[in-house]
């Protein structure tokens, strides 16, 4: 019995010996450059060029070896050009963002970290600006590094466009020796659990996520309903009243047809894109009683037009009004009677507004989820140019959008997102800004009139 308590005690003690120095070959092969205290940014790029996660020695306290490995690890796997440094609190910030991307050569999304600030600059082509500004104004309050750049590199990731840089392949085909395959299998071995566990976090990171979306958008459906209910319940429509013929009745049918169903898909509505099936089953539901209401009264059929830009309750749309939002594009948007005589005399429209984190603001001003819900009403076909330069254009850009909120809302894409390919210093210096701006989330642009309206240095 002693010899074999004896035996396995020894067998314990070999390999937790052997799991730490493999352990620390592997950190010195793989991992993000750690050991020389360069914090130039020519040092900084030239690491990023060969480890997506950069930490200089004199930061090492704000992440640790293994998150910055976990870090990487997720941006390789995701094969997207994200770059992530985390520097010193003393780094010079004058054009950092800027001088980076220039260094690194390489298309792509730029994060850093100096001290507990933080902001991020991306080509245009591989992340819009708004929504890098969104991104970037979504973790500015975590303070602890880890949280901060683990929750950014998740929704980066999901959002950003183009593929990793080559240079991050660690299949270059060099000879690789029998010990070191022994090494990196029982390295893998170890790992596989926390691997598995990252991704199951992930995974569980984006379901809640998913779920918080869905319940943001059914406050706003329920409203929705509710308003279409009451405009049923103001019809007093009887199918057997005097002059009611059957065409009347098919469209009373409908629109009773509509609430119902529309009630129904919203209470077994598992996912935020689920909602694009109950805003288009109640537009179809208003243009029946639009069609109802103009048979009653004898005048022409109405055309079949999409709902008030403005406000999809108000109904049909009966004209095209030319719109141009407070800093942003004129553009011709679908409007209801009210709105478009408002309109004519130089007023504001009545806009629908929801809550967001920053109070009420437009709907397309509100976040992502919405475009499914804007996406029953107005279909794909008219939904890019009616959003251009707003948030929710901006998110819907996004190549991987159609993976969280569905697809088939019209091309958002415009000239496509490519990332990680090399460009040098053939880029446009407005994408990353003139340096590190003081203010507010949504103030500021580094200031250099750029893209990057986060603020956060």
């Amino acid at each position: 019995m002693k010899v074999a308590l004896s035996t396995r005690g020894f067998a314990g003690l070999l390999a937790t010996l052997a799991l730490a120095v493999l352990t620390a070959l592997t950190v010195l092969t793989a991992g993000a450059p750690r050991a020389e205290a360069a914090t130039g940014v020519s040092a900084v790029a030239e690491a990023l060029r060969e480890n997506p996660v950069y930490v200089d020695p004199a930061a090492s306290a704000q992440l640790s070896d293994a998150e910055a490995d976990a870090l990487a690890e997720q941006i390789r796997d995701a094969d997207k050009a994200l770059f992530v440094a985390v520097l010193p609190a003393d780094q010079p910030t004058d054009g950092l963002l800027r001088d980076l991307r220039t260094a690194t050569g390489v298309t792509g999304l730029y994060a850093v970290r100096v001290g507990d600030r933080f902001d991020a600059g991306a080509d245009s082509s591989v992340l819009p600006r708004d929504a890098v500004r969104n991104l970037v104004g979504s973790v500015r309050g975590e303070r602890d590094a880890g949280t901060q750049l683990d929750d950014f590199t998740d929704r980066a990731l999901a959002n950003m466009g183009g593929s990793a840089p080559a240079g991050w392949d660690s299949s270059d085909g060099g000879g690789v020796s029998t010990a070191g395959l022994i090494t990196t299998g029982v390295v893998l071995a170890v790992g596989g659990g926390g691997a598995y566990a990252l991704v199951r976090r992930n995974r569980r990171r984006h379901e809640e996520e998913q779920r918080a979306a869905l319940e943001q958008l059914r406050v706003v459906v329920d409203e929705d309903i509710t308003a279409f209910g009451e405009e049923l319940d103001r019809l007093d429509f009887h199918p057997g009243e005097a002059g009611a013929d059957d065409a009347m009745r098919a469209a009373y049918e409908r629109a009773l047809d509509s609430y119902d169903r529309a009630k129904s898909a919203m209470a077994a509505a598992g996912k935020p894109e689920d909602v694009r099936a109950v805003t288009q089953t109640l537009d179809d539901g208003r243009f029946a009683l639009a069609e109802l209401a103009a048979r009653r009264e004898g005048r022409p059929l109405p055309e079949r037009r999409p709902p008030c830009f403005f406000d999809p309750r108000h109904g049909p749309s009966v004209a095209d009004a030319i719109w141009t939002p407070p800093g942003g594009a004129t553009r011709e948007v679908p409007v209801c009677a009210a709105d478009r005589t408002r309109l004519a005399d130089g007023l504001d429209p009545v806009v629908r507004e929801v809550d967001t984190e920053y109070g009420r603001r437009p709907y397309w001003e509100a976040g992502p989820a919405y475009g499914p819900w804007a996406g029953g009403y107005f279909g794909g076909s008219i939904l890019p140019g009616l959003l251009v330069g707003t948030m929710l254009g901006s998110m819907m850009a996004t190549p991987a959008y159609a993976a969280d909120y569905g697809s088939g809302y019209g091309d958002f894409a415009g000239a496509g997102h490519e990332g990680g390919d090399v460009s040098g210093a053939d880029f446009s210096s407005d994408d990353f800004g003139g340096g590190f701006g003081g203010g507010d989330f949504g103030g500021g642009d580094f200031g250099g009139g750029g893209d990057f309206g986060g603020g956060g240095f």
